[in-house]
């Protein structure tokens, strides 16, 4: 039996004994428990693992393994070699012409989200004076693909993906980060 499953068991023992003291009725006159408490007393001293191993924290791992860091890895990567065209000065958008594009927007022709996507971020862009690089998902299906964009609207910033429609306050705060 290892060290640890002998503490634990001499300790639970112990408890069991003060529980089963404090709790049986007595037959006959009060018997005192202070010899019982001693010898308790002398035996945690003694041996003070014994209680210290059940009151110690769990062990934590020092590196935990992150399921999805190869993802997460792969992802940034994939943004960094699309930056230039995602965020490219150049490329039709939204917001002051002179700004910085901060954010790239996927749409369809054809989605009644896509337009409300497209207003919000006109608004948004034009009050926090950033540019939104602007892309149609079908036109532009190989970066899309690329991506792995399979849904309008989508939003790309230069660290994360969004697949979905946003409401213009999460995407601010997505923007002030």
């Amino acid at each position: 039996m290892q060290h640890g499953a002998t503490a634990a068991a001499t300790t639970a023992a112990l408890v069991t004994v003060l529980a089963l003291t404090a709790t049986a009725p007595q037959a006959g006159p009060q018997m005192s428990r202070s010899p019982l408490g001693a010898a308790i007393r002398a035996a945690l001293i003694d041996a003070p693992g014994l209680v210290s191993e059940l009151t110690a924290a769990p062990p934590t791992a020092i590196d935990p393994i992150d399921p999805y860091a190869d993802e997460i890895a792969r992802d940034l990567a994939l943004l960094a070699r699309a930056a230039p065209r995602l965020f490219d000065p150049d490329r039709p958008g939204l917001g002051p012409a002179d700004a910085p594009t901060r954010i790239a927007l996927f749409t369809r022709a054809d989605c009644a989200d896509c337009a409300t996507a497209r207003a919000e971020l006109a608004a948004l862009a034009a009050r926090m004076g950033f540019r939104a690089a602007l892309f149609d998902i079908g036109r532009d299906a190989a970066l899309a693909h690329d991506l792995g964009l399979d849904m309008a609207p989508s939003y790309v910033l230069p660290d994360k993906m969004l697949r979905g429609a946003m409401p213009a306050i999460v995407l601010e705060r997505y923007l002030d980060d």
